[in-house]
């Protein structure tokens, strides 16, 4: 990469987990402060937690309402490449984070149109010929940090991090210091993990 050549950012999003939403806000912050270039890609929590017993009900009720909006994303993305996924992941999240509307067709055909994508691609929500492609750019993100995480995944300099987890989005200068510090740490050999426990609920703001 030259000096004055942008950053790439990989970005592995499902658009029903608040805390990729927050991740990705964040991320669009960066952009407004560093050079970076995001590609988004699609993962999904429902294959994620495929098989496991050991989920609340409520959990899983969101993970069955998962696979729909994947579907679309991946449907999207097959029909019109690549750079649909950003703009329909924007539409999608404010619905789903912002407004709480369900995950339903009437949700999706909205995001759609927002997005300046065909209604037609709603239909998706309902066809599992979409899955192998679902499961396929899932792993693709998974594979690079391993199966006790989840949503987000970014890679960048060649390391991908689940995370980071933030709430609220940090906005201005704050994205920028935030960014420093993943740069910082995709340069150390070796690393691989800082938590602690959330205490704070997601704020969309």
């Amino acid at each position: 990469m030259t000096p004055h050549e942008p950053t790439r950012v990989d970005f592995w999003f499902d658009p029903i987990c608040p805390w990729a939403w927050i991740t990705s806000r964040w991320m669009l912050e960066v952009r407004q402060v560093r050079p970076v270039t995001v590609a988004w890609h699609v993962m999904s929590l429902s294959v994620l937690n495929e098989g496991r017993d050991d989920l609340p009900e409520q959990y899983r009720q969101l993970l069955r309402t998962g696979w729909g909006p994947v579907r679309v994303l991946i449907a999207a993305e097959q029909q019109e490449g690549p750079e649909a996924l950003g703009p329909l992941y924007t539409a999608l999240g404010t619905r789903f984070h912002h407004d709480k509307a369900p995950r339903d067709r009437e949700t999706i055909a909205a995001a759609l149109a927002e997005a300046g994508l065909p209604a037609s691609l709603a239909d998706a929500m309902d066809s599992g010929s979409y899955d192998d492609a679902v499961r396929a750019s899932h792993a693709e993100g998974i594979d690079r940090v391993g199966y006790d995480v989840g949503t987000p995944v970014i890679s960048v300099n060649g390391m991908s991090v689940f995370g980071p987890v933030v709430t609220p989005i940090p906005r201005g200068e704050a994205a920028a210091r935030l960014w420093d510090g993943v740069l910082l740490i995709a340069g150390t050999d070796g690393f691989f993990e800082l938590k602690r426990s959330r205490t704070r609920e997601p704020v969309f703001d």
